[in-house]
């Protein structure tokens, strides 16, 4: 299947974690397309910089929702590509695993019966986790990045980095401490999604 990256806009943003520029991608397929936001600081060139690949949570980075970390990783990211003052971050409109908000929500009356986020996503019909990331793969060729130091937990975009061709030189953990709220989320994604987590 075809597909095509376009580059929609570029600006300076200022945040309190230091100053980005901000891009617009859109990634097209024959049959769909995908949107992601990426702010870079910084040169890229030279030693390996730091990236983050982080899929949207309107619950979580917006409404600062407990259920889950992504707010928290989120700030993580962006403060350790301040303190380095150079990095990427691309962030992805693939809420809930990429199943959309409302089924999202969806997902949550199930968790609050009792089941945890794959048993919900499974029982909507969806699989565990259905992110894609040949978007996030291509945004960081666009940037001619051959090689990464990758802030992430999650095993699957580890891999789908090194099979684009992408190396991974060093996998910088995105540990933050644990909500109550969030202890069965985040015991989820280790146990049953092998995510390198070591809070428990």
């Amino acid at each position: 299947m075809a597909f095509r990256l376009v580059k929609k806009a570029e600006a300076e943003f200022p945040t309190r974690f230091g100053t980005f520029r901000i891009y617009g991608f859109v990634g097209e397929w024959d049959d769909r397309s995908e949107e992601a936001v990426v702010l870079r600081m910084g040169s890229l060139e030279g030693e390996p910089p730091l990236v983050r690949i982080h899929s949207q949570c309107l619950t979580g980075d917006v409404f600062h929702s407990l259920r889950c970390d992504c707010r928290a990783q989120l700030e993580l990211a962006l403060e350790r590509i301040g303190e380095d003052g150079r990095g990427l971050l691309i962030y992805e409109h693939q809420e809930g695993r990429g199943i959309g908000i409302m089924n999202k929500l969806r997902a949550y009356e199930l968790q609050d019966s009792g089941a945890d986020t794959i048993e919900a996503n499974l029982a909507l019909g969806f699989e565990a986790d259905l992110r894609s990331y040949e978007l996030p793969v291509a945004i960081m060729q666009y940037f001619n990045l051959q090689s990464v130091r990758f802030l992430s937990n999650n095993p699957d975009k580890i891999a789908a980095l090194e099979r684009a061709g992408v190396r991974v030189a060093e996998r910088v953990p995105a540990l933050v401490e644990p909500q109550a709220h969030a202890e069965e989320y985040m015991r989820t994604k280790k146990e049953k999604m092998g995510h390198l987590l070591d809070v428990f």
